[in-house]
């Protein structure tokens, strides 16, 4: 997962940040995890405690103190500090990050100052270990923002990813070596899903195969963030778009990466028993597309869907789904304002997990804490610096005021904000984009999961 925050002592109006401030830069390691720490010549005594997103097991593995150039200048203008921790291992690091995250926290408390606020924010993975850092250790912070966040949680997270797979090889190569779960070579698994993927895109009743399998964990139908979305009735369109999704982010996970965690987690964490799959068909927002890519290919969608749930049987390691359990589900006990931002056609981490996040958090009681905006953009975490910054600014009136600025928070609000970042800070990877923050209500998530559910022997 990739990754991708305000600043003024005043509830109002942000200054104007100083001409030219030096920053002191300290890095080093506390035991196996590498931090950055970056403290303003004038600091106003408030951290951002960045958590970064998702490392493929083995890559390079940096710290990494803000989402972006535009965010860590403007912080570091606007006379905030920044750290970020490594993390003492990649993949699916939550374990480490908890605590290399709150040992960085003590590090900078003891060799820097204490400071007077601490906001967590992270994208992506480190969205989840964002809001998982609140969760654990409330009383250590203040605010937090969890960017393109993980926020259904590890088991809601990686049973979707099994249902995806598991549709994939039941519908399309049932007699292959295909492995789903206790992964034993995940970069042969990988090969083999990626072969299955090129023939089935190939044939019209494959592309309607691949649209179920994208339909039953709702991946968007829009890929490329430079591009109009697709109508929702160009299925050809939407279709090519999910497969771009399959194909180029969303197996790697399903394919490779679960080897990882398994190993992480002492066995498989996940399970399908008992799901009724034409239950999440029904409930997806692809669901026209997918009976339509049917009819016109005279597939029998219903035969395939009795076939799905015929053999859903996977059950998981009960000490591995334990181990997913603790990094981590949500009680949905927010004790600290959160500001979630997400793009609506984000197909690594699906809109729908902000569904999920809101969901246990009203359970709670705790709805006032929470507040999420969206950005009308395909891609992950594909936010600009100014839209970033944007939200990050009605987030500390939050802090500073006790009070949420729900008008600041409207999509024209946010907007004029972003525009009056300036035309250098409202880029993605040096592409202009006009600022998206739009109104919109995910759905459902597919297979939610909050902390307490009934995991099966």
């Amino acid at each position: 997962m990739v990754t991708l925050a305000l600043a003024c002592a005043c509830s109002q109006s942000t200054p104007a940040p100083p001409a030219s401030p030096t920053a002191t830069d300290r890095t080093g390691k506390i035991g196996a995890a590498t931090y950055e720490i970056v403290v303003p010549s004038v600091w106003n005594g408030t951290l951002f405690l960045y958590s970064h997103g998702y490392v493929a097991p083995g890559s390079p593995n940096g710290a990494q103190a803000s989402p972006s150039a535009d965010a860590r200048t403007w912080l570091l203008g606007h006379n905030f500090a920044i750290a970020g921790s490594s993390y003492s291992s990649t993949g699916w690091a939550l374990e480490d990050a908890f605590k290399d995250q709150m040992a960085l926290l003590d590090f900078f408390a003891a060799h820097v100052a204490k400071p007077k606020r601490v906001v967590a924010w992270g994208a992506s993975l480190g969205g989840i270990i964002t809001a998982g850092l609140v969760q654990l250790h409330p009383e250590r912070f203040v605010a937090a923002m969890p960017l393109c966040g993980v926020l259904a949680g590890g088991i809601a997270t990686w049973n979707s990813e099994l249902d995806a797979a598991y549709a994939f090889k039941t519908l399309l190569a049932p007699g292959s070596t295909l492995q789903l779960t206790h992964i034993t070579s995940p970069d042969a698994n990988g090969q083999v899903a990626n072969r299955i993927l090129s023939a089935a895109a190939a044939t019209p009743p494959g592309r309607a195969r691949l649209a179920l399998v994208a339909a039953l964990i709702d991946l968007p139908g829009w890929f490329d963030p430079r591009l109009a979305e697709p109508a929702t009735t160009d299925y050809a369109a939407r279709e090519a778009a999910q497969i771009e999704w399959e194909s180029r982010v969303d197996f790697s996970f399903a394919f490779r990466y679960r080897a990882e965690l398994e190993r992480r987690a002492g066995g498989n964490p996940s399970w399908n028993a008992g799901v009724d799959y034409g239950r999440l068909l029904a409930s997806s927002s692809n669901r026209d597309e997918v009976q339509a890519l049917y009819r016109d290919t005279g597939l029998d969608l219903q035969k395939d869907l009795n076939t799905l749930n015929a053999g859903a049987t996977i059950k998981p390691d009960a000490a591995a789904a334990a181990y997913l359990d603790r990094f981590i589900s949500f009680d949905g006990r927010l004790g600290v304002p959160t500001l979630s931002m997400h793009t609506t056609g984000d197909g690594l981490v699906i809109a729908p997990n902000e569904s999920a996040y809101k969901q246990v958090v009203s359970t709670a009681g705790n709805e006032e804490m929470l507040r999420q905006v969206f950005v009308h953009r395909a891609g992950h975490c594909t936010f600009t610096g100014a839209e970033t910054i944007a939200a990050l600014e009605v987030l500390l009136k939050r802090v500073y005021t006790g009070s949420w600025d729900d008008a600041g928070l409207q999509p024209e609000a946010l907007n004029a904000s972003a525009v009056a970042e300036g035309a250098a800070a409202n880029k993605f990877f040096g592409v202009a984009l006009d600022p998206s923050f739009v109104a919109y209500t995910p759905p459902p998530y597919p297979r939610p999961f909050a902390k307490g559910s009934a995991i099966p022997a």
